[in-house]
């Protein structure tokens, strides 16, 4: 039987690691981008901690595709897992290149990514897209507007992508995490070593923990391995609960 290849995008951050982890184990042949991978040092560092993953140096979505296709001339998953820090502050005060720079990888890249990889997934008899989006929109905060845009533009790509590839029986889904433990968003040194941290985190968030990276791993590999394809266009709260209700006035 043909080994299954999986693609994973910013493989370094957010979800990478636990998306790696979850479809190696799954048995898919997994291939990685990853921003850092225009090193070769990088590349050679990453190779030697898991010599089963085929590491790409391509960055622009056709070529990062092509290569990927190459590995097993098929790709039944392309995980798109999408990062970058977070640039808050009054509307008044923000720099348009940071809206720019903010959209470009979270919603133009991803946007690419699929745009690129869409001829390769409808020629083959099953395939899956899996985002790492964001849950932020569920609650936007005072002087968020630049990740908050992003991360629902990601959210209606999802939506409308679903749409189109629906007759091809490709699903196209989303988890959106909100308080997962990542060093790109929630680092251990402040949430979890932190006694102020964990306090913040035990207050806010209704399981009153950080996600662990594992159970992402375990959502990703639902999504990539899912026998079905009615399940499509769904954006999954991974949030431990959050945001709470509000009570109702008295």
């Amino acid at each position: 039987m043909t080994q299954p290849v999986a693609l994973i995008t910013n493989a370094l951050a957010f979800a990478g690691p636990p998306a790696v982890a979850s479809l190696l184990k799954a048995g898919f042949r997994v291939v990685v981008h990853d921003t850092a991978f225009t090193s070769s040092a990088a590349q050679a560092a990453y190779r030697s901690a898991k010599p089963d993953v085929v590491v790409l140096s391509d960055q622009t979505p056709p070529e990062i595709i092509e290569s990927a296709w190459a590995v097993g001339h098929r790709l039944d998953v392309l995980v798109s897992n999408d990062a970058y820090r977070p640039i808050h502050g009054p509307i008044e005060d923000a720099e348009i290149e940071s809206l720019q720079s903010t959209l470009e990888r979270l919603v133009v890249f991803p946007f690419a990514i699929a745009k690129a990889a869409i001829p390769r997934l409808k020629a083959q008899a099953k395939a899956r897209i899996v985002f790492i989006s964001s849950n932020r929109n569920r609650l936007p905060l005072r002087g968020g507007s630049i990740p908050d845009i992003a991360r629902a533009g990601t959210n209606a790509l999802v939506k409308s992508l679903s749409i189109e590839l629906a007759p091809h029986g490709i699903p196209v889904n989303a988890i959106a995490p909100n308080y997962l433990y990542s060093e790109t968003y929630y680092p251990k040194a402040r949430f979890v070593d932190d006694a102020a941290g964990r306090a913040y985190i035990e207050k806010t968030v209704p399981a009153g923990r950080l996600g662990e990276p594992r159970e992402i791993g375990e959502l990703i590999h639902y999504l990539a391995t899912m026998d079905g394809n009615f399940m499509t266009g769904a954006i999954i709260d991974f949030s431990g609960g959050w945001p709470v209700a509000m009570s109702a006035p008295t």
